[in-house]
């Protein structure tokens, strides 16, 4: 068995553990890991333009990131568009990486995602940011940046 499978399946199982309403759960190395090894997963980073601007971004291949807001800001609005705009950039089997700042939206774009049909969504756990610590600080106990991996912006 391949690495690549190997990842898959971890992040399969973790959903299953979990009862996860989407496909599994990736940490931040293993989503990265998988998109260097599979060019056609993508990397769908849920969060608002303003939060690209302000903090940042995973630095990955431009072919596999996209960025749709799940929720609209300054409004903080639902994006009513998110399925279609999701369908615009990929099939239903494409795997997807969903990814927000502390993978609390992520989740719902996961659930809704396969609920639409698409059958290989994943959420990303810890999100970019990750997890608040005791001062209530982001980026210092777990997350994409805290792991170490790639990134662009401020």
């Amino acid at each position: 068995m391949s690495m690549l499978e190997q990842l898959y399946i971890q992040a399969q199982t973790r959903g299953l553990e979990h009862g996860l309403p989407y496909a599994g759960a990736l940490t931040p190395t293993e989503a990265f890991e998988i998109l260097k090894m599979d060019g056609v997963a993508r990397l769908i980073d849920v969060r608002t333009r303003a939060e690209l601007d302000w903090v940042g971004r995973p630095a990955v291949n431009a072919s596999q990131y996209s960025h749709i807001e799940w929720i609209s800001y300054p409004t903080g609005a639902p994006n009513m568009s998110f399925i279609n705009q999701l369908s615009e950039i990929s099939s239903f089997e494409t795997p997807l990486f969903l990814i927000c700042r502390s993978a609390g939206r992520s989740k719902f774009a996961a659930a809704a995602a396969t609920q639409a049909g698409f059958t290989r969504a994943f959420d990303i756990l810890e999100g970019f940011e990750g997890d608040r610590d005791s001062h209530g600080h982001r980026n210092t106990i777990n997350g994409w940046r805290w792991q170490g991996l790639p990134w662009l912006g401020v």
